[in-house]
């Protein structure tokens, strides 16, 4: 069957049966009219002849139309192609009739008869179609005119993609917006009227024209936006007071563009906020890698655990396993990939900690996972600081533990999710997990292919920024920052995932990846940034307050790619770092240090003693002041400031 029945469509099939019996009678009667010498009962004779053409003709033109699904269309809204379609599908099923007719020269009527019966009455379906979409629309914005409470917007770009946004808003019943201009920096289409509204061009006198209908919203319609292009406009609209959306793909959850091809309204999303376009890191021979893999994740439950979870299941894994000390993280991306995947995705969801030896041989003697993604780990700088006994056990011994069950039950490869923090550490959790990093790098001698991926902020991600930002606009403020001075590196929780699943598809032995994740940003600006796209002013409507710095947090993470100490990889966003690794024997020495040190402190909230044992195993740890009263001859900040 071409189509389901129902009302709408079997009136509109009635009504083009209707018309082409009639638009066939009136040919008839112009044939009578055109040939004068054709008598009335010389028709009526004929007409058998008449009645069979009139059948085949019917039969094949709604033959092709019902193939065509020409009746499945919703002409309310039919575009062009809906239209040409029709126009295609009667041509050739009244070419077709035709040359049937031709096959028996006793039953055929004139060509011309049959050409302009077939156009007359394309012409009545094509007219009735245009008539109702018409009527639709008038009756539309007529309706549109007693709404008093439709928001009054204006459509930045003229182009076809902010044309089919006016005629959307306008001509739908149920449409909060009322459109009443467009702007364009196009010379040509400044001044005219597109869609019964004019175009003005994008300066500054258009802001003040805004106020004065007044516009309330501003919908952001231009195709393929780039990073510096997103952050001249936003700037730019900013400063009209309204708030500005964006007319886009919508994005899931984790950032990435969802699979439709229509265009929505929508807020503007994190990675809008980057001026920049996220990158994908992950290919075709990735996904193949891991296809019929059995894949553990330590922390399976957190935000990037999580993403890798969603990144593997789209691999087709022989089995996925997610581990969290965390339950309601964990159910929760339990039941994200059943609902999408049912039965095809073989998940195991395990509770347990890394710090408990026996829970994960249980895990591991149960699964024997080929991979495993370590992304088990405590990451609050503040929190560690003051817990900072916690974190040598979580994150340290925890991947110590983690990585010995690799090595005892034959994983191939163990693939360590670590941080920018780790550089030249300020705080323990930054050198808990260099440490971490150590314990990866010294197993040289392994049957196990262990990595480590290091990378910087991940907007959205659990205690970010970003949220945290929303939390203090949605309540009115004041936006809280550490220092109006600090920078960050940021990437998206997609692109992180991505570089950890690469990673792990290209681990050897050892090596420590790092991402180009280009420049820094300044959180000053990402707060004012963030105030002003909810349509707010900064300072007037939500303030911004310092309250200084946090212990152990310093103004700037060091840049991850510096080319003096990297090794480039076939992907130009992948680098490895040359480091030279502890041997097994260091690492144990340190480790039995750190061991100590929470044996000694294990009945304290928060010791000194631990801070000091991790600086004695982590050289590279440095108080936040050495690094903090540097920060002006930082290569980071120099990039920050544009200089």
């Amino acid at each position: 069957m071409f189509f389901k029945f129902n009302k709408r469509r079997m009136m509109l099939i009635g009504i083009d049966v209707a018309v082409f019996a009639l638009v066939y009678a009136f040919s008839i009667f112009l044939e009578y009219l055109t040939y004068k010498g054709l008598r009335l009962e010389l028709i009526f004779k004929n007409i058998d002849v008449y009645a069979i053409n009139f059948l085949l003709f019917f039969a094949l033109i709604f033959a092709t139309r019902l193939i065509a699904k020409i009746y499945k269309n919703v002409w309310r809204y039919a575009n062009s192609k809906a239209y040409l379609e029709l126009v295609f599908s009667d041509a050739i099923g009244g070419g077709l009739a035709l040359l049937i007719s031709r096959l028996f020269p006793s039953y055929a009527l004139g060509g011309w008869f049959c050409i302009a019966s077939v156009a007359m009455f394309n012409c009545a379906s094509l007219s009735i179609r245009f008539a109702y979409q018409q009527y639709y629309k008038i009756n539309a914005r007529s309706h549109a005119e007693f709404k008093d409470s439709k928001i009054s917007v204006a459509i930045v770009g003229a182009g076809q993609v902010g044309a089919l946004l006016a005629d959307e808003l306008m001509n739908y019943k149920g449409s909060y917006y009322r459109p009443v201009c467009f702007i364009d920096n196009d010379p040509e289409k400044k001044g005219s009227r597109i869609a019964g509204l004019p175009v003005y061009g994008e300066d500054d006198d258009v802001l003040e024209k805004l106020k004065v209908f007044p516009v309330q919203e501003i919908f952001i319609a231009i195709p393929q936006l780039d990073g510096d292009e997103a952050q001249k406009i936003l700037e730019h609209y900013a400063r009209s007071g309204c708030k500005v959306k964006l007319y886009d793909f919508p994005r899931n959850a984790s950032g990435d563009p969802t699979d439709t091809d229509k265009r929505v309204l929508r807020e503007f999303k994190i990675e809008d906020l980057l001026f920049r376009n996220s990158k994908t890191v992950t290919d075709d021979s990735t996904r193949l890698f891991y296809k019929d893999k059995v894949v553990l994740i330590t922390g399976g439950g957190g935000s990037i655990g999580s993403e890798l979870a969603r990144q593997v299941a789209k691999c087709a894994p022989k089995q996925l396993i997610i581990f969290d000390i965390y339950e309601n993280n964990a159910y929760d991306v339990q039941q994200e990939l059943l609902q999408r995947y049912g039965d095809t995705l073989n998940l195991a969801v395990e509770i347990g900690s890394v710090r408990d030896v026996a829970r994960l041989d249980a895990v591991f003697t149960e699964y024997r996972p080929n991979i495993v993604f370590h992304a088990a780990a405590h990451k609050h700088v503040p929190l560690m600081e003051h817990s900072n006994c916690e974190a040598i056990k979580n994150n340290c011994l925890g991947t110590y533990n983690t990585a010995n069950a690799a090595e005892k039950y034959g994983v191939e490869k163990f693939i360590l999710i670590s941080t920018d923090k780790a550089v030249n550490p300020t705080n323990v959790m930054g050198a808990s997990k260099r440490m971490c990093e150590m314990i990866i790098q010294c197993r040289l001698d392994s049957k196990t292919a262990f990595s480590a991926v290091r990378f910087g902020n991940v907007l959205g991600s659990n205690g970010s920024v970003i949220p945290l930002f929303k939390k203090q606009i949605a309540k009115g403020g004041p936006i809280t920052i550490t220092d109006k001075r600090i920078i960050r590196y940021f990437m998206t929780i997609p692109e992180a995932a991505g570089l950890v699943m690469q990673a792990g598809a290209k681990a050897v032995r050892g090596e420590l990846f790092v991402l180009d994740m280009g420049k820094p940003i300044k959180i000053y600006d990402l707060a004012m940034n963030m105030i002003k796209l909810s349509g707010l002013v900064p300072f007037t409507d939500i303030d911004i307050k310092e309250i200084g710095l946090r212990p152990g947090e310093k103004l700037y993470e060091e840049l991850l790619i510096k080319t003096e100490n990297l090794t480039k990889t076939d992907n130009d966003m992948i680098f490895i770092e040359q480091d030279t690794p502890y041997t097994r024997d260091e690492i144990e020495q340190k480790l039995k240090v750190l061991k100590d040190a929470v044996r000694e402190n294990e009945t304290k909230v928060s010791s000194e003693n631990i801070t000091a044992a991790m600086k004695q195993v982590i050289p590279t740890f440095h108080s936040p002041d050495e690094v903090n009263e540097a920060v002006n001859e930082s290569d980071e900040m120099r990039v920050a400031n544009g200089s």
